[in-house]
């Protein structure tokens, strides 16, 4: 069943996959990958670790849920990674577009494999679909994640790891920032968040802070300039 979540953005995780392997300098210090390998010998789903595997057996649980939900979509893997099949892709959509009641979030940081498969599906209203953009270099991703036929597209923008200028936001939706946390965490300055906040606030796109990361990410807390920044987009369930 799905697992209900500590990240403030969602409701609850869905993994009809797991696993990853590093594509940037935003996965170095990867949460899903440090979990998935202690968690290997604890949980038989994860007893390749962070290797991508497939974990058919969950595919149609959301049709069996009965409250609305949002739900994050491969917390701990990426459904575009390039060891999942086409077809696989196309049945976790599917079951997507069956399961109404509740909004699917999907987030990846392979924005060309998005671009390139969901051009064969039907993306219904309850699918968000976003793209991680950690600093300047991967400003690619938002061009590719604008040409998907998404009702909601996001950005995350986590870890965010230097000052991103001018954030394009043409024909996007929302966007989260976050700084990394634990153990060897990248530090994010105060600027930078506030530099992607203006331009959010400046255009209408609802911005959403989810934490300033750190050792200890609960001590640091979400506050920005005395306030919690919580803004969803409209069509949110």
């Amino acid at each position: 069943m799905a697992e209900r979540s500590t990240i403030e953005w969602t409701t609850s995780t869905w993994n009809p996959m797991t696993g990853c392997t590093r594509i940037s300098e935003g996965c170095h210090h990867c949460y899903a990958e440090r979990l998935a390998r202690r968690l290997k010998g604890i949980n038989p789903k994860y007893a390749n670790a962070f290797k991508p595997t497939l974990h058919r057996n969950g595919l149609e649980e959301p049709l069996s849920w009965k409250r609305p939900r949002r739900v994050f979509v491969c917390s701990m893997g990426d459904l575009f990674h390039e060891d999942v099949p086409d077809d696989f892709v196309k049945d976790v959509f599917d079951v997507m577009r069956r399961a109404r009641p509740h909004v699917f979030q999907v987030l990846t940081k392979r924005s060309e494999r998005l671009l390139d498969l969901t051009k064969k599906m039907e993306l219904t209203e309850n699918v968000w679909v976003g793209v991680t953009v950690e600093s300047e270099q991967h400003l690619d991703r938002i061009k590719d994640l604008t040409r998907v036929s998404a009702p909601v597209k996001f950005l995350s923008c986590e870890p965010l790891l230097s000052k991103i200028d001018n954030l394009p936001l043409d024909g996007i939706d929302w966007v989260i920032v976050g700084g990394e946390s634990g153990v060897g965490c990248r530090p994010m300055e105060a600027e930078w968040v506030r530099s992607i906040r203006n331009v959010c606030v400046s255009r209408g796109v609802p911005f959403f802070f989810k934490q300033w990361g750190g050792v200890n990410r609960k001590a640091a807390g979400r506050l920005l300039d005395g306030r919690q920044w919580d803004e969803m987009p409209d069509k949110k369930k």
